[in-house]
C-alpha cells in the first residue's frame, strides 16, 4: 500500500491551475517536492491535508481517502506548512498539551526529548517565538504522536545550521523503520541532495519531472573540450558556452555527449560530476526538457 495516491488531483484559481496531478510515494522514502515560488507545492500538500478542496480527483493516505468527515486518516500524517497556527497566549507545552487529545499514538517523551534536541523552550508563549523557533514547535507537534507520512512543506527555513542538521537526524530516524515515507518540499537544496530518494519537479502546477536522485547524480556532468566550431550542438547539452575553441556544458546524460563529442573530434574533454543542488538548480531554471531526454 502507498503513503500515499494523488488520482489525477485539480485545483483551480483565477490565474492558477494546479494539475491534474498524479503522484504516490511507498513507505521508507523520501519524495523531494521541488519547485520555483508559486509552482504549486504548498497547494498539493494544502489539498492533501484537506486545508483547501480540489475541483476534481482524489487523494488517498495509506488506502484512505483523505475525507474530513471521516479524519482517521489524519493519524497517519504530520504536517508542517507554511503557517502553523497555535494558540498564541498559550506556552508551546499548553498548546502541545491541547493536541495530544487528538492523537492516540501521542508520546509525550518523544516531545520532551524533541524539545531538548531542538533547544526549545515549552514554557515559552507562542506569540514570543521566533520564526525558528515556531517552526520547532510545527515539528515537534508532526512528529510527536509518530506519523506513518510526513508532509514537509519547508520545514527548515527560518533554523540555524545545527538545528536544521538536528531535524535532518531525527528525519533519518523516522525512516528507520522502513514503514514511514516523507514528502519534502524546500528551497534548501542540501537538504534534498542529503535526505531525498526521488526528486519530483513541479512548475506551474504541473509535474515535469520525476527521477530517482542517484539517477540525476549518475548522468549529468559538466563537461569541457576543444573543438572549432563556434556554433555546435551537442546531444543531451542543458547549456553551452565557449571562448574561441574552448568549450564548457552541461550535460544531463553524458554517455551520450561524450559519444557525440568522440564523433565531433573534440580534443581535450574533461568531465565533472556535478552536485544535486546544481543539477535542480539547472532544471529549475527551465531546462526540464532536456532532463527527460
Amino acid at each position: 500500500m502507498n503513503a500515499f495516491e494523488l488520482h489525477n488531483l485539480t485545483k483551480i484559481f483565477p490565474d492558477f491551475t494546479l494539475g491534474p496531478l498524479n503522484l504516490n510515494l511507498e513507505p521508507g522514502m523520501v519524495l523531494g517536492y521541488i519547485g520555483p515560488n508559486g509552482a504549486g507545492k504548498s497547494t498539493t500538500m494544502h489539498c492533501m491535508m484537506g486545508l483547501v478542496r480540489p475541483d476534481s480527483g482524489s487523494v488517498t493516505i495509506f488506502g484512505q481517502p483523505n475525507d474530513l468527515n471521516k479524519p482517521e486518516w489524519k493519524h497517519n500524517v504530520g504536517y508542517v506548512g507554511d503557517e502553523n497556527p497555535f494558540y498564541e497566549n498559550w506556552s508551546c507545552a499548553k498548546n502541545l498539551k491541547f493536541l495530544r487529545h487528538f492523537y492516540p499514538a501521542w508520546s509525550d517523551n518523544l516531545v520532551t526529548d524533541l524539545a531538548k534536541r531542538f533547544e526549545l523552550k515549552l514554557d515559552q508563549k507562542v506569540k514570543t517565538l521566533s520564526t525558528g523557533n515556531r517552526i520547532k514547535l510545527a515539528c515537534i507537534c508532526a512528529l510527536a504522536h509518530q506519523p506513518k507520512l510526513l508532509l514537509l512543506d519547508e520545514p527548515t527555513s527560518g533554523l540555524d545550521p545545527v538545528v536544521r542538521t538536528e531535524l535532518l537526524d531525527v528525519l533519518f530516524e523516522v525512516l528507520e523503520s522502513g514503514e514511514r515515507a516523507i514528502l519534502y518540499s524546500t528551497h534548501i537544496l542540501s537538504d534534498i541532495s542529503r535526505l531525498a530518494d526521488d526528486l519530483t519537479f513541479l512548475n506551474d502546477g504541473q509535474i515535469h519531472l520525476r527521477t530517482p536522485k542517484e539517477d540525476l547524480i549518475e548522468n549529468w556532468r559538466k563537461i569541457t573540450f576543444r573543438l572549432s566550431s563556434p556554433d555546435l550542438t551537442v546531444d543531451a547539452t542543458v547549456s553551452h558556452r565557449h571562448h574561441g575553441n574552448e568549450h564548457h556544458i552541461i550535460s544531463a546524460n553524458a554517455q551520450t555527449t561524450l559519444q557525440h563529442l568522440s564523433e565531433l573530434g573534440a580534443q581535450n574533454i574533461e568531465e565533472t560530476r556535478m552536485g544535486i543542488d546544481e543539477i535542480a538548480v539547472e532544471i529549475i531554471r527551465g531546462n526540464k526538457h532536456v532532463a527527460l531526454t
